[in-house]
């Protein structure tokens, strides 16, 4: 109950678009279903603990019970749970079975035995035959330690039971459904903030595009993205901590940069009013990937916390399954961050030059177009250099005791 009021209260504080909010997972709905479903497999005898002892593959029980959520070449979430029982003189045989699932079994298998619904008869057959008829790659279950009389009239019979449930389709439809929702969302989402990407990149080139007749900011520009490379917002590089950030560690950082920004007085002092506006959007568009990724993170756990329910209650162990089956694009499988932020670092960052290009740089690779390109880009840098080599060249010619002087006009 905590979470689901947790839930709730998160999505109407944290100032989501009010369109998010309709597509966010309906914890709430979900729960009321899980109980439909724990209801049914209990009216059936088929509780939490029943059906975990029929699930260990590890007994020697003639019981094999399968819980499958999708079936072949299908997209769609469809479950089913599947028993194979052993059967003889219409009694089910099982120590595990509780007096509901037993008599609910050898109702099945009297209405199988009369035509009455459709049978896949195995008389023969042992449990670790039915390990092989699903797919491969499932868990497989354990023989069962019993015998086949030879008198066809006391032989016993495997029958395969597929269990008449509805609720855990209702529960399922419904939760793949929002996921696929959220995923399209995100999509949306991730394709406006790209979009805006380029659009900026293309202001950012504008003011920063160095001119002997006009202001411009490219020192600023230049300084404000070393700052934001350094405060790694989204994802960090380091050895001891890599990989993609939480939205709570992303804010930190982001607030560390917004900090140095301030600290150093970049945007006060930009000479361009567009530089002003695009930094602002700057920084508008890193808020707008937080906020996604706070909302996904969000909506990942109501699905990881409904599932991690839905097997405390029934045993089933679809919190593992359901992320491979479900075949999510988006929320279970695709951090936003990753995609937007490559898209920064192309069509942003890259287009005001780093001072790494200066130091990568040597006479070996040192061309006359390359020249221009540093003296027009890097022209306060080329100079500093070029006075420090002659200081070096000095020392070298006429000793420690060498003072730089500017040529003078006699």
């Amino acid at each position: 109950m905590k979470f689901a009021h947790d839930f709730k209260e998160t999505l109407a504080s944290q100032d989501f678009p009010p369109h998010w909010v309709k597509q966010a997972i309906p914890y709430g709905q979900l729960k009321k279903c899980l109980k439909k479903v724990q209801r049914e497999l209990q009216d059936l005898g088929l509780d939490p603990e029943t059906l975990r002892a029929l699930l260990n593959h590890n007994t020697t029980s003639p019981v094999a019970l399968r819980y499958k959520l999708k079936a072949t070449n299908s997209n769609l979430v469809r479950p089913k749970l599947t028993v194979y029982v052993h059967i003889q003189d219409g009694i089910a045989v099982d120590a595990f079975l509780t007096p509901t699932s037993r008599l609910f079994f050898e109702r099945i298998a009297a209405e199988l035995l009369l035509g009455r619904m459709p049978m896949e008869p195995s008389p023969a057959a042992t449990r670790s035959d039915f390990a092989h008829k699903d797919n491969p790659s499932d868990p497989p279950a354990q023989a069962g330690a019993c015998t086949v009389p030879a008198d066809p009239v006391t032989r016993p019979s495997y029958e395969i039971i597929e269990v008449p449930l509805v609720f855990d389709g209702e529960f399922f439809n419904l939760l793949q459904s929002d996921v696929n929702n959220l995923d399209a969302l995100q999509a949306e989402e991730e394709k406006k903030m790209t979009t805006e990407v380029v659009e900026l990149g293309k202001e950012v080139s504008q003011v920063s595009r160095p001119s002997r007749f006009s202001k411009n900011d490219l020192a600023r520009w230049r300084c404000i993205f070393e700052l934001y490379l350094d405060a790694e917002v989204f994802f960090a590089t380091h050895e001891r901590d890599h990989g993609a950030r939480s939205s709570q560690k992303a804010l930190k950082q982001l607030q560390w940069f917004q900090g140095e920004v301030d600290k150093r007085y970049l945007a006060k002092d930009f000479k361009l009013r567009e530089s002003r506006v695009a930094f602002a959007r700057f920084l508008n568009l890193n808020l707008d990937l937080l906020k996604n990724i706070q909302f996904q993170e969000l909506n990942k756990l109501a699905v990881f916390k409904i599932l991690k329910k839905f097997d405390k209650r029934t045993s089933l162990g679809v919190s593992q399954t359901f992320p491979v089956a479900i075949q999510s694009e988006g929320l279970l499988s695709r951090d936003i961050a990753k995609d937007v932020c490559a898209q920064m670092s192309q069509e942003l960052v890259s287009v005001v030059p780093q001072l790494n290009v200066v130091m990568s740089a040597s006479a070996d690779n040192l061309d006359h177009k390359l020249e221009k390109y540093m003296k027009r880009y890097f022209s306060n840098e080329v100079k500093e250099k070029h006075r420090a080599n002659e200081i070096e060249r000095g020392i070298e010619d006429y000793g420690p005791g060498y003072t730089h002087q500017e040529c003078l006009v006699m």
